[in-house]
C-alpha cells in the first residue's frame, strides 16, 4: 500500500481543522532541511494546568515523537536531535526527556531566545534545520527564527491566532488544542509529509531489526539538562 499524496495529507488535516498557512510545495520546502524538533511543554503536551507536580503529557504524545524520531532515522539514517524548552522546570517534561531519549531540556527560560542560541550552538544547528512546536507568546522569539514551525491552537486565543498568521510566525496550526493529542496530529502530518509513514509504522509494528537498531542507537543518547543560573545557561544534573 502506498503513502497517501502530499495533497491527500493536506486534504485530511485541512478537513480535521488543522489550519496550513503556506503551500504544499513550501511546506515541504521547509520540512526537507529539518535535523532537529524542539516542542515547547505547558499548552502542547498538556493543556496548561499545573499541580505542585508539574504538568502531565501523554502515551499517545509519547508514541508520536518516536515515531517522528524513528521516521526521521529511517529517512537520513541519522537520528534528529530532539529537544523540550519550556519556561517553568517540569519534573514530567524531564522524566519523558530521560525515558524517550531527548537530546537535551531546557527549563525555566523565561526568554527564549537565549535558550535556541545555546541549542544551535551546542548542538552545530542552523535555524533553518529547526522544527519548532509551540503554543504562546513566550514561543515567539524562537518561531520567528526556525525553519518550520508548528503552533498549537487553543480556541480562547483567537487574536493570539490572528497575530501569528499575520506575522508569519507558523507554518501549520493544529486541529486539536495541547492535551488532547495534538503532538500526536503534529508527528503524523510531517511522518505523512516525509513520505514513509506506511514504512515507520510497519517496521515499528513488527520490531524488526531496522526498528531494533534504531532504539538501540536511541536508547544510548544521554539526555542533556539545561537552565539559567545568574543569567547564564548552565548544564544541570539528573539521573539517568
Amino acid at each position: 500500500m502506498q503513502d497517501l499524496t502530499t495533497n491527500d495529507i493536506f486534504e485530511l488535516f485541512t478537513n480535521l481543522g488543522g489550519q496550513f498557512f503556506v503551500s504544499p510545495a513550501i511546506f515541504l520546502q521547509k520540512l526537507a532541511p529539518i535535523k532537529a524538533f524542539i516542542f515547547d511543554w505547558d499548552g502542547v503536551f498538556n493543556n496548561g494546568s499545573k499541580t505542585d507536580a508539574g504538568s502531565p503529557y501523554s502515551e499517545i504524545d509519547s508514541m508520536g515523537t518516536n515515531l517522528l524520531r524513528f521516521g526521521h532515522w529511517l529517512q537520513h539514517d541519522k537520528l534528529p536531535i530532539t529537544a523540550i524548552m519550556t519556561g517553568e522546570n517540569n519534573q514530567p517534561a524531564s522524566y519523558l526527556a530521560k525515558r524517550e531519549r531527548f537530546q537535551a531540556i531546557y527549563s525555566k527560560f523565561s526568554n527564549k531566545t537565549i535558550a535556541f542560541e545555546h541549542f544551535l550552538a551546542h548542538f552545530n544547528l542552523q535555524a533553518h534545520e529547526v522544527c519548532f512546536c509551540f503554543d504562546d507568546v513566550l514561543d515567539l522569539s524562537v518561531a520567528a527564527q526556525c525553519g518550520l514551525r508548528v503552533c498549537v491552537q487553543r480556541a480562547a486565543s483567537p487574536l493570539f491566532a490572528h497575530y501569528v498568521k499575520k506575522h508569519h510566525l507558523a507554518d501549520y496550526q493544529t486541529a486539536f488544542v495541547g492535551g488532547n493529542f495534538a503532538i500526536r496530529e503534529v508527528a503524523e502530518l510531517l511522518a505523512g509529509l516525509r513520505g514513509n509513514f506506511e514504512a515507520t509504522v510497519s517496521k515499528r509494528q513488527a520490531f524488526d531489526v531496522t526498528y531494533q537498531e534504531y532504539l538501540s542507537l536511541r536508547n544510548q543518547t544521554v539526555p542533556l539538562f539545561f537552565t539559567m543560573e545568574n543569567n547564564a545557561v548552565v548544564a544541570i544534573m539528573h539521573n539517568i
